[in-house]
C-alpha cells in the first residue's frame, strides 16, 4: 500500500524522466502546467561570440551541471579565416569552447535567417541568454524562447547603450563602472533591468582588465538570478524600466579616433581615451626627434603625474626627473601626459624613457600631422 510520501515521491520521478524526454507535445504542456515547469529541465540558448563571452559560456555550462536547467545549443559569429594559419577557417572563442564542452553550436551569418529562426524553434528554448554576440536580434528570435531573452551589457544602463560600452566608460572617465543583466528588447539595450551592479576601478585600469572583470561579475549575478527568471519570478514586467531620457549612446570605436589630439584634449582626457581604447584600437602620437622625418609611436601606458602645469606650452617632450618616470609630453591647456610604454612601428614595446636614448642629444617633439581633409578646408 503506497503512503502519501511515496505517491508524491513517484510523482515527482515521473515528471523528471518525461522532462528528458522532450517531446513537442510535452514540452507544450510543461509551459501550461507551471506545476510540471518547477521539475523539468529549462532549455537554455547561449549567444556569445569573444573570449570574454567563451569564459562566461564556460561558468555557465559548469553552474548548469547540478541545476535543473541547461544549455542545448549554442549560437555564435560564423568561423573566420585567419592569414596566418594558410587561410583555414577558425570558430570564434565561443564556438570552440561550445566544441570543447560538447555543445551544438549554429552560426548563422545574420540572425533574422529564416533556416536559423527555424532551427531555434524547433530547440523549443525556455531561455536565451547573450553575452556580446554582436548581432541585432529580430522580433522573431525574441518571441522565441517562453521566459524572453537576457543579456549581461557591461555598462551601467541607461548609460552607454550600443557597442563599445567599456570603452566609452573609461573614455568619459567613469568610476564606478559597472554591468547590467536586462532583458533583451527591439531596440539595442533597451530592455528592463533585472539587477545591475556598480564596480569601483583603479585609475590604472583599462579596458583588457576592466572588460573581463564586468563580464565575470555579471555572469555569477545571472546565475544568481537565474533561478527566479526561469521560475516567472521575475519577468519583464516586473523588471525596472530604464529612464530612455538618461540614456548615452556608446558607439563602435573606429581606428579613425585613435589619435592623442594633444593640442585640443587635456592630459586627463587622453589618459582615460588611451585607458578605452587600450584592448582596441589603441592610441598613438607623432613624434618628431630634432630634424629627422616624424614617426608614429604607439602609446600603451600613460598616466597623469600630480604636478602644476607647464608655463609657457610647447610641444617639447621631455623625461621625467627620475628612472621610474617616462616622457612628459604637455597638453594644451598646460596639463601633463605621461608616457610609460610605448611602441615604434616595427618594433617590439619598450619604457618610453628609452624613446629618447634612440635619439641622445635630439629635441623630441609631439608634431600634428595634416590630413588632406584639414588641408583642403584650411
Amino acid at each position: 500500500m503506497f503512503t502519501p510520501f511515496s505517491l508524491i515521491l513517484m510523482s515527482v520521478l515521473l515528471v523528471r524522466s518525461i522532462g528528458a524526454w522532450q517531446s513537442p507535445a510535452l514540452s507544450r504542456l510543461h509551459h501550461r502546467h507551471s506545476w510540471l515547469c518547477l521539475y523539468s529541465t529549462k532549455r537554455i540558448v547561449y549567444l556569445g561570440t569573444p573570449e570574454v563571452a567563451a569564459t562566461t559560456l564556460s561558468t555557465l555550462h559548469d553552474a548548469s551541471l547540478d541545476q535543473n536547467w541547461e544549455i542545448v545549443s549554442v549560437v555564435t559569429q560564423p568561423p573566420t579565416r585567419r592569414r596566418r594559419k594558410g587561410d583555414k577557417l577558425e570558430p570564434s572563442p565561443v564556438g570552440k569552447t561550445a566544441e570543447l564542452l560538447g555543445i551544438p553550436v549554429l552560426t548563422p551569418q545574420k540572425a533574422n535567417d529564416p533556416q536559423f529562426l527555424d532551427a531555434l524553434q524547433d530547440l523549443q528554448p525556455d531561455l536565451c541568454i547573450t553575452a556580446a554576440y554582436g548581432q541585432y536580434l529580430p522580433k522573431r528570435f525574441l518571441a522565441t524562447p517562453t521566459a524572453g531573452t537576457v543579456n549581461i551589457h557591461p555598462s551601467l544602463l541607461p548609460k552607454w547603450r550600443g557597442a563599445s560600452p567599456v570603452q566609452r566608460s573609461l573614455q568619459a572617465g567613469d568610476n564606478p563602472v559597472g554591468v547590467t543583466v536586462l532583458y533583451t528588447v527591439s531596440k539595442m539595450d533597451a530592455g528592463p533591468i533585472i539587477s545591475q551592479i556598480s564596480v569601483p576601478i583603479e585609475d590604472t585600469e583599462t579596458s583588457i582588465t576592466v572588460l573581463p572583470k564586468l563580464f565575470e561579475i555579471g555572469t555569477k549575478e545571472l546565475i544568481r538570478v537565474l533561478p527566479d527568471i526561469l521560475s516567472g519570478q521575475i519577468t519583464p514586467e516586473t523588471a525596472t524600466p530604464q529612464d530612455d531620457a538618461q540614456a548615452t549612446a556608446a558607439h563602435l570605436i573606429s581606428t579613425a579616433e585613435s589619435e592623442l589630439k594633444v593640442w585640443n584634449q587635456t592630459a586627463r582626457e587622453c589618459h582615460n581615451q588611451n585607458r578605452g581604447f587600450a584592448m582596441w584600437p589603441q592610441t598613438y602620437l607623432w613624434i618628431q626627434p630634432g630634424d629627422r622625418e616624424p614617426i608614429q609611436i604607439k602609446v600603451l601606458e600613460t598616466r597623469v603625474p600630480v604636478m602644476d602645469p607647464i608655463e609657457p606650452v610647447t610641444n617639447t617632450i621631455t623625461v621625467g626627473p627620475t628612472r621610474q618616470d617616462g616622457l612628459y609630453v604637455t597638453c594644451f591647456d598646460g596639463s601633463v601626459l605621461e608616457l610609460l610604454k610605448v611602441q615604434p612601428a616595427t618594433k617590439k614595446a619598450f619604457a618610453a624613457r628609452d624613446l629618447q636614448n634612440g635619439y641622445p642629444g635630439e629635441t623630441l617633439r609631439w608634431i600634428r600631422q595634416i590630413k588632406d581633409d584639414e588641408e583642403s578646408s584650411s
